[in-house]
């Protein structure tokens, strides 16, 4: 491998990390403002907007399922890939790459005939009311038509960013948000389509990003190009992959379940206005969580890399510039949140009543944000090394483990204030987490340093 195609393992770590994480930084940003921008479009429609907002809000978990099998193939195969990368072994990282795609292109007709078929019945579970499920209908049977754009631009990215060129990986995701922002309008307003319009912008902005990744991917400056020879699903190649991928799949497909359980039990102790502050709350925590995802996309292909090269010191080194990043960055937004926390409330809400309560709501709920940089570091390491079982338990540890049962838990335990209580099972669920992860991580790090260090030793 020439020096050029060799910059993973020879630029020093802490430029690289640079180089790598703002891109995928400023990606992340930019896919929250796709969602955010579509949604002010939908709420200004004449009249019926605030119907409309509403029907296309409860559309958003099965978006986010959607999502979250393209995280289940790509977020497993776009690391082995990068580690096969390392080793030098390009025909099975290319293997893994056209694995990846067909099984993607496989997802893809699944979901859509699914989500033509059965998504009435499904929005109707998620919270439609008769007012709201036709805007719901309407949104979801054109956006079912456009997921196989959805599944290969975020599913083949991750394989774009995978080989350390960031700046394009983002520009997939800039191209879809702009193109987003300029037809929503158009669509919306000027063909008068209401939600049927924002559904048609949406996947047609997803079809350029699409276009925009393939046509980088089959191309000359890719490292690892699509090729019809691998296209042909291996079991030894797909199954590793989508092991590795199940506990990034668990965490974004599991926040749907998440939600609902938060909603009833908020509903319960403490009306609309306790479910309305969970709404802006989720939204903190989502933004807050974007640059953390982003340092850890940006270090995965330094760390993968180097461990298939057999790198022990610039594994170390990437992993611990990362974590100090990561909970530096933690740190300085939980003290934020802390000290000033109308400002983060006031963001999405004008109301004072509402103000008033989540202020208080907010500092419960960050609590332990301090600590996620710690949470979020080790597990985007788990995935770069290729630990499938580590990440997955770290993934089920938290959120079905420790948090599910807490929520309904802790309002029997704080009965003077039980809608607080829920809040709190948050930051409960957070510290014992971050304990765990903490402790499974030192003994799985120290024992995938050894074994590439034995290797190294043995090969010299």
């Amino acid at each position: 491998m020439s020096n050029e195609k060799d910059f993973l393992g020879t630029e020093p770590v802490g430029k690289l990390l640079l180089k790598l994480a703002l891109p995928t930084v400023a990606a992340q940003i930019i896919n929250m403002l796709y969602n955010i921008v579509d949604r002010i479009y939908i709420g200004h429609i004449p009249e019926v907007g605030a119907m409309a907002l509403t029907g296309v809000g409860v559309c958003m978990p099965l978006i986010m399922i959607v999502a979250a099998f393209a995280a289940l193939v790509s977020t497993g195969g776009a690391p082995r890939a990068t580690i096969f990368m390392g080793k030098g072994d390009k025909e099975s990282a290319e293997k893994t790459l056209g694995n990846c795609f067909l099984m993607q292109i496989l997802v893809s007709l699944g979901l859509t005939a699914i989500l033509l078929i059965w998504n009435r019945d499904f929005l109707m579970a998620f919270g439609a009311s008769e007012n709201t499920i036709e805007y719901g209908v309407k949104y979801m049977n054109i956006y079912a038509v456009g997921t196989i754009f959805v599944q290969l631009t975020l599913g083949m990215n991750a394989f774009i960013t995978a080989q350390g060129f960031a700046k394009t990986g983002m520009l997939s995701v800039l191209i879809g948000a702009i193109a987003n922002i300029i037809l929503d309008p158009i669509f919306i307003f000027g063909f008068d389509m209401g939600v049927e319009g924002a559904a048609l912008a949406t996947i047609i902005s997803q079809a350029l990003s699409c276009i925009w990744v393939l046509s980088f991917l089959f191309g000359k400056k890719t490292l690892l190009k699509i090729k019809k020879c691998h296209l042909g699903l291996k079991a030894n190649i797909i199954l590793p992959s989508l092991a590795l991928g199940l506990s990034v799949f668990i965490m974004q497909a599991s926040e749907s379940i998440i939600s609902v359980c938060f909603n009833s039990s908020l509903l319960k102790y403490g009306g609309d206005i306790a479910v309305g502050a969970m709404t802006i709350l989720t939204s903190v925590m989502q933004f807050a969580m974007l640059p953390l995802q982003g340092l850890g996309q940006g270090a995965q292909p330094i760390i993968s890399y180097n461990y298939g090269a057999g790198n022990a010191g610039r594994v170390k080194s990437a992993f611990k510039l990362l974590l100090k990043a990561s909970l530096s960055y933690a740190i300085i937004l939980w003290l934020g949140i802390m000290l000033f926390p109308q400002i983060f409330a006031s963001l999405f809400t004008t109301d004072a009543a509402l103000l008033d309560f989540t202020k208080t709501a907010l500092r419960i709920y960050m609590a332990a944000l301090f600590l996620f940089g710690i949470q979020m570091a080790c597990q985007m390491t788990f995935t770069a090394l290729g630990k499938a079982k580590a990440s997955i338990a770290v993934a089920v540890t938290r959120k079905f483990i420790l948090l599910i049962p807490l929520i309904y838990i802790m309002p029997q335990i704080l009965k003077n204030d039980q809608t607080m209580a829920v809040y709190l099972s948050e930051p409960i669920a957070d510290i014992l987490a971050v304990t765990f992860t903490a402790i499974l991580f030192v003994f799985q790090f120290k024992k995938a340093i050894a074994e590439i260090t034995k290797k190294s030793e043995v090969s010299a």
